[in-house]
Parts: C-alpha cells; structure tokens; sequence
C-alpha cells in the first residue's frame, strides 16, 4: 500500500508525501479504509457520529469515544485511554462510516469496550511513543533467547510497547500449552516494565510481519483482510487444483486464505453438472466420470473395462442419461450423447506467442552451420598477421 506517487528518494525517505512512511493520507499504512462518505454533508440537525477508529501497530484496530468533541481527520495522532496509562495510535476513520464499521462487527457504542480519547498527542507523548518502538527489535532479539533457555516450545513473534512505555505486549505462537510463570518472573527482571503475554494463530502471526505472497503482492491478511474465514481442502477439490500442500499453503503455513475467493463462483457453475461419483448406466455398459472441464462445459466418461476410450458428453447430455436412468429407460450408448468435434484442416492454432520470441521452433534448427563459422573464427584469430611476420 502507498501514495500514488510513492517512491524510495537517496535517503530512503518516501518521494510522495514525504513523511517517512507515516503517510498524511494514511495510505502507506496497513488496512487502509478509503472513506467514502468523506465529501458527504449531513443533513440539517444530525450531529456527527462521535466515534472513531484508531490504528495501532502492525493494523491493530479498536473503536474510541470522542467525548472531548475534538476536530480529528485521517492521520492525526492521538492518545487514548488504555488499562493502566495512556497509548498513542492513528485516526483511520471518522464520520458516519465509523458506526457502519461499528453495526458490522458487533460493537455497540455504549458498551464498556469502546474506550475514550483523552486528547491530541502532544510532541512529548510521540517521543516517549517512538523511543518505546525502537526498543522493540533488541528486546525481541533477547526475549528469545530468553525462552530458548527456559526450553519453553514457544515463538515470540513481535512485541507491542504502549504508547507512554508502561507496559509491553508480547505477541507468541505456540502448538501446546505453555506454563510462561517463570518467563514473565524474567521478563519483568531483564526489561524493568509490566508484562503481557498475549497468544495469536498463525494466521494472526502472518498478518502482522507481513511478507509477499506466491502471487507477487503483498499479503492480503496484512493489506486489507480483516477476517480469517476457515479453509478446507474441500476448496481446492471444487477448483480442481492439485493437492499439493506446497503450493496450497501460504507463508502462515495454512491453506491460503485465496482458496475461498472464486469458490462460490466454482459452486455456482458446478450445480449444472451432475456429481462425479454417480454412474451412467447403458446398454453397452457402465459409464464412470473420468474428468470435468468446468471453463468449457464438458464431462468424459469411460466404459469400465474400457478406461482408455473416452467419451466427451455436455451436462445437459449427461442429465438426461441420468434421468432416463432414474425413469428406467434403456439407453443404447453414450455415443448417441457424444460431443463430436470436428477438425478443420484450415483452422489456425489458437495458442498464442506468450513468450514474445519470433518462433516458437527455433530450437529444432540444426547448429552445424554455427559450429563451422565457430572454428574459422577461432582458426582466423590464431594466425599471425603478415606485419608481425615482417
């Protein structure tokens, strides 16, 4: 995610807005929400909604009560009521916008979980705030080696300082249950600050570090996904995608959250074609489902006894061979529903030069005459010219 005009200057500082990634716009930031009932007006009478969305590390959101009626837009940094202290986070969102967020997840404004905004951060909260954050990587470093030599089976995947550095939250990910009462004991000893321990999945895990997909872009759970939906294998059998847990999983080492965005699509155009596992039975004999094409619309069938002999057959085809079934009537054979496809002799291929060379043969021409030219080339550098003669 970045401004539109985006671009790393010689001293690694942002081209666009210049704010060293802390973007006015809030664009640079994770989980950016365009908001677009910004340019609206209210009508005559109707207060502005007095919440607000804040930001936190690594797209930690929560919903604040704007009890002071301060003037906040996208970007400000402001501090906010926290248990014990104060934090420091980012407006992402203001307005009306705000309580739609609000009705889809479930939180209702006077409940005790929507806290309040104390005021704008002031010039020593954000010092205290980002002396705090870099101190984060080395205690990270040393939290580790701290758990390694308590043998604990336990990864601490990031920590989070509250804004005014009174308290630290250590974000880990572990297979069993852990007993962490002596680790927090030298925690508390070895960083001198109040200690909570926090566990997250592994999908949690991926959405905060962040990271680049097999696709090539950035990870949607960092970018923009707010929800983690269960994936089943079920998924990749609809897709007809080969179960390869290589190419299934992402870096969380879960099934990709991916596998659930074109499934309903798959469901849609999979209720025109019968089930794989139900049979066609004929004169001839008993016809087994051997392969679907669900782009083009087509199933193949097989005799059993006779696998290698396909039959192309549509599923309007193959319904009707299952409905004469079901109304016991005999079918003669399935070549009677068979696709038949004719081949034009002056029909052009129709695969295309993806590559972007000129042949796609060029590797079948024979290299003698290369080779040839090679050896006069070499023989021709190796003789002495007549002047060295002389």
């Amino acid at each position: 995610m970045g401004c539109s005009t985006c671009a790393t200057g010689k001293d690694g500082s942002p081209k666009g807005c210049k704010n060293n990634g802390t973007c006015g716009t809030d664009g640079c930031n994770k989980l950016t929400v365009f908001d677009w009932l910004s340019n609206m007006s209210l009508p005559n009478g109707v207060e502005p909604f007095n919440c607000v969305e804040i930001r936190f590390k690594n797209g930690r959101k929560h919903f604040f009560k704007n009890t002071e009626n301060l003037t906040l837009s996208i970007g400000d940094v402001v501090a906010t009521e926290a248990s014990p202290g104060h934090d420091v986070g980012i407006v992402t969102l203001t307005g009306e916008l705000v309580r739609v967020q609000m009705k889809k997840k479930k939180v209702k404004e006077d409940s005790e979980e929507v806290l309040k905004i104390y005021r704008k951060a002031t010039q020593r909260d954000i010092d205290v705030w980002q002396e705090a954050r870099d101190r984060e990587d080395k205690m990270k470093v040393r939290a580790r080696e701290i758990a390694i030599r308590l043998n604990l089976h336990m990864k601490i995947s990031d920590i989070e300082f509250q804004g005014d550095a009174s308290k630290a939250t250590f974000y880990y990910t572990a297979e069993e249950r852990v007993d962490f009462r002596q680790l927090i004991k030298e925690f508390a000893r070895e960083f001198n600050t109040r200690i909570e321990m926090r566990q997250i999945g592994f999908r949690q895990e991926a959405a905060r570090l962040g990271g680049i997909g097999s696709c090539g872009r950035e990870l949607c759970c960092s970018t923009w996904l707010t929800d983690f939906r269960s994936v089943n294998t079920s998924a990749a059998r609809y897709q007809q995608l080969s179960l390869n847990p290589q190419k299934l999983a992402g870096q969380c080492g879960k099934l990709k959250c991916c596998l659930n965005y074109e499934l309903d699509t798959y469901l849609d155009a999979l209720k025109s074609f019968p089930r794989t596992e139900e049979k066609l039975y004929t004169k001839k004999g008993t016809a087994v489902c051997q392969k679907i094409d669900i782009f083009q619309g087509f199933l193949w069938y097989a005799y059993e006894g006779d696998w290698m002999n396909w039959h192309k057959l549509t599923p309007e085809k193959a319904n009707l061979v299952i409905k004469a079934n079901k109304d016991k009537e005999p079918v003669a054979s399935l070549e009677e529903y068979e696709v038949v496809v004719t081949a034009d002799a002056n029909a052009n291929p129709d695969f295309n030069n993806v590559v972007g060379q000129d042949s796609l043969t060029r590797f079948d021409k024979p290299k003698t005459a290369t080779k040839k030219r090679r050896k006069s080339t070499k023989r021709k550098k190796g003789k002495p010219s007549n002047n060295n003669n002389a």
